[in-house]
């Protein structure tokens, strides 16, 4: 089970490029950011954590992109994963989203992991033209359509949402690239996941982690699919006997949060995070 962080990125916190080789040096094996490009001043849809269209963290307004947080990120690292949690695929051009994922994974040497959501902001998916009862559809030929530019050297793709002849793109990512989906566990999102991506990334309020994760797992196993669904669980404190649990049960990777408004106090959670999880640095 490998250890992660992620930072809800703004122009207030931390560099990319001065934060990530903290990460990579104190151990951990991964950075994930978000993604919100705009947030509408006025709002109808509910935030998951208040329940009303009020926001818990004006980060929401100063997100920084997170194609641009990576590549600064890839180059001053070596080891880390690339990721995001979550990125809102819909809200760009399919094609050329495409070319920046898989530009960001050549120019780090294979290291970038897909995090999506489905866009709990209908406002926001709005203003990008997404249909609030076809976020899932278009999400799904979204990846379909990227993948096909990822690995077909003739790619094409024919749906509702995209649509493009025989065409050629290079470069492509150098395997395949894992696709995981931030969402709610229920059986719903699993079937979802099961179908169409490689893996479940829980939310802040997911309180039945274990339940979760088996049924995740068990649904997988239903469709047929191969090995096992990847795992990423947020986690807010280390607790040696609850990880050692989702351990066993599969789990494959646990992200913390931290704070970033100094490098001293950044370099600071991460050594005393790292010695807590008993990682090599």
């Amino acid at each position: 089970m490998d250890f992660g962080i992620v930072q809800f990125t703004s122009d207030r916190g931390l560099l990319p490029q001065i934060l990530a080789p903290l990460i990579e040096q104190a151990g951990f094996a991964s950075y994930y950011v978000p993604e919100h490009g705009h947030i509408p001043t006025r709002r109808e849809a509910a935030h998951p954590g208040t329940g009303d269209s009020s926001l818990p963290d004006d980060r929401y307004l100063r997100t920084l992109d997170p194609w641009t947080t990576l590549a600064a990120a890839a180059a001053v690292t070596e080891r880390i994963r690339l990721a995001t949690a979550v990125a809102l695929p819909v809200q760009s051009d399919p094609i050329t989203l495409a070319k920046t994922i898989a530009t960001l994974d050549h120019l780090s040497g294979g290291r970038v992991t897909l995090g999506v959501g489905f866009g709990w902001n209908l406002d926001e998916m709005a203003d990008h033209g997404v249909p609030p009862g076809r976020r899932r559809t278009m999400l799904r030929e979204y990846l379909e359509a990227m993948r096909a530019l990822w690995t077909q050297e003739e790619a094409e793709y024919h749906g509702e949402f995209v649509e493009f002849g025989p065409s050629w793109a290079w470069p492509k990512p150098k395997s395949t690239m894992p696709v995981l989906v931030g969402a709610a566990g229920n059986e719903k999102n699993f079937k979802w996941i099961a179908r169409s991506a490689d893996g479940w990334i829980t939310t802040p309020r997911e309180e039945d982690i274990e339940g979760s994760v088996q049924l995740c797992q068990q649904i997988w196993r239903d469709a047929g699919r191969e090995g096992a669904p990847r795992i990423v669980v947020l986690d807010v404190k280390p607790i040696p006997e609850r990880l050692d649990k989702w351990r066993e049960l599969g789990v494959t990777e646990v992200l913390y949060g931290l704070p970033d408004d100094s490098v001293e106090r950044a370099s600071g959670y991460l050594a005393k995070l790292a010695g807590k999880l008993e990682l090599d640095a």
